[in-house]
């Protein structure tokens, strides 16, 4: 069973939370996703948690599932690319164009 770790903008979380599903139920995989949507309300402290939490998802898993609905990748998910890339992650993107 491969694991992948989804990264993508938070905009994008309810996107995120159904393309796990589908990773799972039709390809068999297990995937981890970001928790962020409520980092409005949290304070830096927690925020780096979550961040540092995100990046050990990245290392126990075999690729990393980049969200780029159209087209669209920010900094923190670039930087999330750079981190796989170093780690030699698969890099499977969601868009292709």
């Amino acid at each position: 069973m491969k694991v992948v770790t989804l990264c993508g903008s938070m905009k994008f979380f309810r996107e995120m939370q159904d393309i796990a599903v589908e990773l799972e139920t039709k390809y068999g995989y297990c995937a981890l996703t970001p928790i962020g949507s409520a980092k409005k309300d949290m304070d830096s402290a927690a925020i780096e948690k979550l961040s540092k939490a995100h990046y050990k998802k990245i290392d126990i898993a075999d690729a990393v599932y980049v969200v780029n609905i159209g087209g669209y990748i920010g900094e923190s998910v670039r930087e999330e690319l750079r981190y796989a890339q170093a780690h030699n992650k698969e890099i499977i993107f969601h868009e292709t164009k």
